[in-house]
């Protein structure tokens, strides 16, 4: 069993646990879900997604929601990270082969430091999300009693910290969240962007930036992670600014203007919460979501896509490229070329996939093509944003979409490794030939 195969089966355990658990009629305030229903609605918590095909906040009880709950937290801070917690709190030493484990769970290139790494990314995400469970509760309690908006605010801060994107304002047959009614709240946007934030650069960056009034410096991973985080949401913001400034933003105040752009500029890249209905967008401002659904959120982090380095290294490859630079070099660093292959190999099989899923939910679904590739795409990269088409899929759609969402999580070439055959070393080369390319 290698670690991929190991993260990759323990992804499904999750979600067959949470299938059986909102199966029950516990879970469902009208009796019971569909069996199809409980395993959607399972992989989306699971995989950290937010596509419903039913209504969290009215059609689940209190149980059936905290299931949920549950399967965002492990999902979106890993099943392996959850382990080691229980390990660490049982005070037994962590064996060589769930370092391992740690090290592919996390993304990192050395089992150096892992066990530290994880202890903060446990601190980390406790104190993020209690601070954002306060704050979200200290706004919601201007409209509920004390108890429910403490139950909110818990529920919130850690779906959209792990960037799940479920909340328990929405309507299942208004095709959007329901945090459309927070447009100009200033609390709850800028506690929604800096929860999807901070959950959406990953943990490893997290920890640099805590270590960094004692060093003074910033790994290269850390540096590509905020500079490109930060150039997307800049020009994501813009963007959105230009396209919907006549449209869906017009009646909207000055302040509201600004944190329906800014929070709509976070969210497609894993957040899955928003405050602007989607299906009101025009069309080229949905193709712009679409675009940072693709690229995602950070390695390591609760957010998918094929990751924001994975971006950076391929734009930085064909600039380069395009100024005859034999070497790829970021902030003064070489990169390797074996990093480049993988970030087009993920990039491609990444295509692959959703062209594929793509044509076939346009065979099993009734909808408009732009309409389908964005669902596709927002599975794939687990945003959860929507444009009215998962509560209306057939069961067929809903299965695709399902794969999607695993597929999303664990990452197509975390996937592939966990499905292939032991290889064995090759004893030959053959002789290298010449292909025109271009």
């Amino acid at each position: 069993m290698t670690p991929p195969k190991v993260l990759s089966l323990g992804f499904l355990i999750l979600i067959t646990a949470g299938t059986f658990l909102l199966s029950l009629p516990v879970s469902s305030t009208s009796g019971q879900i569909s069996f199809i229903d409980a395993l959607f609605m399972a992989t989306s918590a699971t995989c950290v997604t937010g596509l419903a095909v039913i209504d969290t906040g009215t059609q689940l009880t209190t149980f059936g929601q905290v299931v949920l709950l549950i399967l965002f937290q492990i999902g979106g801070l890993g099943f392996v990270t959850m382990a080691t917690l229980i390990t660490l709190v049982l005070n037994k030493r962590i064996s060589l082969k769930e370092r391992i484990l740690l090290q592919e769970s996390m993304n990192q290139n050395s089992m150096q430091g892992i066990v530290l790494l994880i202890r903060r990314v446990l601190i980390y995400s406790l104190v993020i999300q209690l601070s954002g469970a306060v704050l979200f509760a200290g706004r919601f309690l201007m409209d509920m009693p004390f108890g429910k908006a403490a139950y909110y605010g818990i529920f919130h801060s850690i779906s959209i910290f792990n960037n799940a994107g479920f909340d328990l304002f929405g309507d299942i047959h208004g095709p959007f969240s329901g945090l459309t009614r927070f447009v100009n709240d200033p609390i709850v946007n800028f506690t929604s962007m800096s929860l999807i934030f901070l959950g959406g650069i990953g943990f490893i960056v997290l920890s640099d930036l805590m270590d960094f009034p004692k060093r003074r410096r910033l790994t290269l991973h850390s540096k590509v992670v905020l500079w490109t985080s930060l150039i997307l949401i800049v020009i994501g913001a813009g963007l959105f600014f230009l396209l919907e400034f006549n449209s869906t933003l017009k009646p909207l105040s000055t302040s509201g203007k600004f944190w329906a752009t800014f929070l709509q500029a976070v969210t497609p890249r894993s957040g899955g919460v928003t405050t602007i209905e989607v299906p009101l967008l025009r069309q080229s401002t949905q193709f712009l979501m679409i675009l940072l659904m693709f690229i995602g959120a950070a390695p390591g982090s609760t957010g998918g896509g094929i990751k924001i380095t994975t971006f950076a290294v391929l734009v930085t490859a064909v600039a380069a490229r395009l100024r005859g630079k034999e070497d790829i070099v970021m902030f003064r660093h070489r990169i390797a070329k074996e990093n480049v292959y993988r970030a087009l190999t993920i990039t491609l099989m990444s295509l692959m996939l959703l062209v594929i899923a793509t044509m076939l939910l346009s065979l099993t679904e009734s909808a408009e093509f732009l309409t389908v590739l964005f669902e596709a795409v927002s599975a794939f990269g687990t945003s959860g944003l929507s444009m009215g088409l998962t509560p209306e899929l057939t069961t067929a759609g809903k299965v695709l979409v399902i794969i999607l969402m695993f597929m999303g999580r664990t990452g197509p070439l975390t996937l592939a490794y966990a499905l292939k055959p032991k290889g064995s070393k090759e004893l030959y080369r053959y002789p290298e030939g010449k292909i025109t390319i271009g």
